[in-house]
């Protein structure tokens, strides 16, 4: 009996002038590779990094490659995933009519995440136990779109529930609070401890302005990164998207 070929999983990153946040991407999808052997997998980049991504997509459909879920390498809706990816796909779309282009949805929320943030947190020295007595300031890149706060908002109650001392958003661009304005608010309310969770997939310019900022935190953990968990909130939005109606596109 034939069965019908999976479709590619298309990792789209948002790219960096900095070395370490296309290696890490590149991490990621390899372990992507690890947990679903089956699927293939490929990463192209909105900018600064290459592969772009109408030059994948170009290849994809000259190396024969009918069906493709594309997937932001995103934690929220905000402007890249509502506008720039989108647009970009829907180009490719119309110059590529045999590529099907179906778009997954982005990373948060989901339980995975916070299992990934909180293995960076055990990682970085703390373990389960100091969750009572552990403020966490979730530290965030940060963006205008209220759908984005919201996000990081439900994320900070998730882990409050999970029994951390005190959870509270932070973001080191474009919104307010300051990571820094969080850690001493923390310290105030009495935790005995504070610690920087970085909600950030790759190392990069706000990522250092988050550990900057975090200078008078006892923990800082490290960005989540190719997680397993992080693999596997990847693998679950592509079982998603496939298993979506077809007239889902990349609208």
């Amino acid at each position: 009996m034939n069965h019908p070929a999976r479709p590619l999983l298309l990792v789209i990153a948002h790219g960096s002038r900095d070395p370490r946040h296309a290696a890490t991407v590149h991490a990621l999808t390899r372990r992507v590779r690890s947990q679903r052997p089956g699927v293939r997998v490929a990463t192209a980049f909105l900018d600064f990094d290459a592969p772009t991504v109408p030059r994948v997509l170009e290849r994809l459909a000259a190396e024969g490659v009918t069906d493709v879920i594309a997937l932001p390498l995103l934690l929220t809706r905000a402007y890249h995933a509502k506008h720039d990816i989108p647009a970009v796909l829907r180009d490719a779309s119309a110059r590529l009519p045999g590529l099907r282009i179906r778009r997954a949805g982005v990373l948060g929320p989901s339980p995975l995440l916070l299992a990934a943030l909180e293995r960076r947190l055990w990682e970085a020295g703390l373990r389960p136990s100091d969750r009572s007595t552990t403020g966490l300031v979730l530290a965030a890149a940060g963006s205008t779109d209220p759908e984005a706060g919201a996000v990081f908002a439900d994320t900070a109650r998730e882990l409050r529930r999970a029994g951390w001392c005190a959870v509270r958003p932070a973001f080191a661009s474009a919104a307010l609070p300051r990571p820094d304005t969080v850690v001493d608010a923390l310290r105030a309310d009495g935790c005995t401890r504070v610690a920087v969770s970085p909600c950030v997939i790759a190392p990069g310019r706000l990522p250092d302005r988050i550990a900057s900022a975090a200078h008078a935190a006892d923990v800082l953990a490290e960005p989540l990164g190719p997680s397993p968990e992080l693999a596997r909130l990847l693998l679950t939005r592509y079982d998603e998207a496939r298993a979506a109606a077809p007239a889902l596109r990349v609208g």
